[in-house]
């Protein structure tokens, strides 16, 4: 009766005296999925969508921004990509039209041809994806090879891989080998992945007296051992399973590395596994025909 004569809805009492008004707050969005489709259906990451865009710009595409960009990943890679999300991605690189005007963060050392005659003289890393079916994602893996000895020296497994996640497996990789205080200098051979292009990278290479080249845009060759053990690493675990978990994932790349390192016979080093070719070349100063590339 008394809501009545006053003039206040029944529904509007209750409703304040409950304590149920809320400030409205804006929508945040959906999260990033962290990949995309393409045409076909095919899922592709986020981390190989900036790893095109930034051989694209180191090469034809210099001078474009993301418009044009994000037209080129549709007409050249069949990628279901708008707009706004190429403009998130040329963000996250820093590429933007504005900050592309700056100096490079270092200068860019090419990679050149080399005789390699035993082992921790080159090394090869680059970055390998995986999918968990059951969660929905991707996950990385980024390898350290030795050329010679073909043993995979240290290596990243996780839900990202940052230039802090390669950084610390190439000291790693260092630590295992003794090779901190060396006077020939090592030489790690990359492509042009962001993690590889980073400040932190470079500063950790001049730190530890490492030769950091990078190969040229679209030259997979110029790093093909490392593209040579991705695809038994593809043939071998990532193809063999649909993993439902992390976790699942995680197991089966870390049994992968240790048969391949020390169970898994490769003709090019006399039917040995890296880790019994690395000791009798340690021990016996074994020797194979030397690496030309």
């Amino acid at each position: 009766m008394v809501l009545r004569i006053i003039g206040i809805p029944r529904s509007t009492y209750y409703y304040q005296k409950n304590d149920r008004v809320e400030q409205k707050q804006a929508s945040e969005g959906r999260p990033a999925p962290g990949y995309s489709f393409k045409e076909d259906g095919q899922k592709i990451s986020d981390e190989q969508i900036k790893e095109i865009i930034l051989e694209e710009i180191a090469g034809d595409a210099y001078n474009y921004g993301y418009r044009k960009l994000t037209k080129l990943l549709r007409r050249k890679y069949h990628i279901v990509i708008n707009k706004k999300k190429g403009y998130r991605l040329c963000k996250e690189l820093d590429i933007l039209r504005p900050q592309r005007q700056k100096n490079v963060s270092y200068p860019r050392k090419l990679a050149k041809n080399r005789t390699i005659t035993e082992s921790n003289q080159l090394w090869e890393a680059d970055i390998k994806y995986g999918f968990i079916e059951g969660e929905d994602r991707f996950f990385f893996v980024m390898s350290i090879i030795d050329v010679y000895d073909r043993g995979i020296v240290d290596y990243h497994m996780g839900l990202s891989c940052t230039a802090k996640d390669v950084t610390q497996s190439l000291h790693r990789a260092l630590f295992k080998r003794q090779q901190f205080n060396k006077q020939e200098k090592l030489v790690i051979r990359t492509d042009n992945g962001p993690q590889f292009i980073s400040h932190t990278f470079q500063e950790f290479c001049e730190k530890a007296e490492l030769e950091h080249e990078r190969i040229p845009p679209k030259t997979p060759n110029m790093n093909a051992h490392i593209e040579s053990f991705h695809r038994i690493f593809e043939d071998d675990c990532l193809s063999r399973y649909k993993f439902e978990t992390y976790a699942q994932a995680y197991e089966a790349v870390t049994d992968f590395m240790v048969f391949y390192n020390e169970r898994r016979m490769h003709s090019s080093i006399l039917d040995l596994s890296p880790k019994e070719f690395y000791e009798k070349q340690m021990r016996d100063n074994l020797k194979i025909k030397e690496i030309r590339l």
